[in-house]
């Protein structure tokens, strides 16, 4: 049984308590309380948390200090850190995430934004931890290897959610103002780090299926919610591109593995988004076939060459090309979308022509 995550809170109001520990505790993780920075210290040492939400503004030991002081202790370094105050100065933002925080969140703070950040974190440190487990299995002549990876994958997990922490900040501040220069680099900043977040959980997931740590744990699945729910998340960079994303997708139930269809559904859209040009169409719809179901993905995009559809799902062939934006990408996400699928027992295939768009489809058990 996989074990209940810990968040420490830590905040000198009683109110505030209470009401994060509800919030946290009503998402399926543990709370834990300290009501100034000289004990979250010593709770810190005494039990490690998974998180850290942490106040600001607090008497004789501000959050800053608790900050530095732990990411000054290499045994606790690499807990995340997420700043939740009502400071709002963009020099207070930076100071926080300068000191090695992955977040900044401000008071009053929206519930569902709290929520999905805090997730977010979470999974990604689950994920990194996953990771670090599975290089340092590898054999003693790979452990210098193992080494430098980890450290890698730390380092640009750092990266990645201190800056997509600070571009949201500055983002929600520029939304006061007329439209800039500035603004625009803005956007580019967000686009360029959720691309390369993106690409990141597909290499991070990648490499989990490559030293068998990672476990497929089916369950019962309406097809029909995860393909609205991706749709929704990749809504706005449809509308980027003025492209038209529908779903007729029926309500059959699938018996899968929930995190590994996300990121079929998600890798798929996101393909197809980025080879459909401006003004295009992707529809995404289903059928049942026997015990199996298909959920296909037909877009009006670019096509594929047939000398290249064979290469689209093969680890030993590099093939990748730019979307019709420009998109950069690596080709890895369909390979996983393959792997993935096959461990759940079903099967991946596409049908294209030049110039007249792809049908991406996968086949599911359905459970009956």
């Amino acid at each position: 049984m996989k074990k209940k995550q810990a968040i420490l809170i830590v905040d000198d109001n009683p109110e505030n308590l209470a009401v994060l520990g509800s919030i946290v505790a009503e998402n399926g993780y543990t709370p834990r309380f300290a009501p100034n920075g000289a004990m979250a210290l010593v709770s810190v040492k005494k039990k490690r948390p998974d998180l850290i939400l942490l106040d600001i503004m607090m008497p004789d030991m501000d959050g800053f200090e608790v900050c530095r002081r732990l990411k000054q202790d290499a045994t606790l370094a690499d807990i995340p850190i997420i700043f939740l105050t009502a400071k709002t100065e963009k020099d207070d933002v930076i100071a926080g995430l300068e000191l090695g925080a992955v977040d900044y969140v401000t008071k009053p703070f929206n519930q569902k934004e709290l929520t999905t950040r805090v997730n977010t974190h979470l999974e990604f440190q689950a994920t990194k931890e996953e990771l670090r487990e599975a290089l340092a299995a590898k054999e003693e002549a790979l452990a210098t290897k193992n080494k430098f990876f980890s450290i890698i994958a730390h380092d640009l997990a750092n990266i990645f959610c201190g800056s997509i922490g600070l571009s949201n900040i500055l983002s929600k501040q520029s939304e006061q103002n007329e439209a800039s220069e500035t603004d625009k680099l803005l956007g580019l900043i967000q686009h360029n780090l959720n691309k390369g977040y993106g690409l990141l959980r597909n290499l991070l997931d990648w490499s989990r299926s490559q030293t068998g740590k990672i476990n497929v744990t089916p369950d019962i699945l309406k097809i029909k919610t995860v393909v609205d729910q991706n749709i929704s998340l990749l809504k706005n960079n449809a509308t980027a591109k003025d492209i038209k994303l529908s779903s007729t997708v029926g309500s059959t139930l699938v018996f899968a593995d929930e995190q590994m269809l996300n990121t079929i559904i998600r890798n798929l859209l996101s393909n197809a988004i980025k080879f459909t040009p401006v003004n295009g169409k992707i529809e995404v719809s289903s059928q049942e076939e026997g015990n199996m179901i298909e959920v296909s993905i037909l877009d009006t995009g670019v096509g594929i060459k047939p000398q290249n559809i064979d290469k689209l799902f093969r680890i030993d062939v590099s093939h990748s090309t730019r979307g019709t934006a420009k998109e950069e990408g690596t080709g890895l996400g369909l390979i996983l979308c393959k792997e993935f699928v096959e461990k759940n027992g079903g099967t991946i295939g596409v049908e294209s022509e030049v110039e007249k768009g792809s049908r991406f489809y996968i086949r599911l058990p359905i459970n009956h």
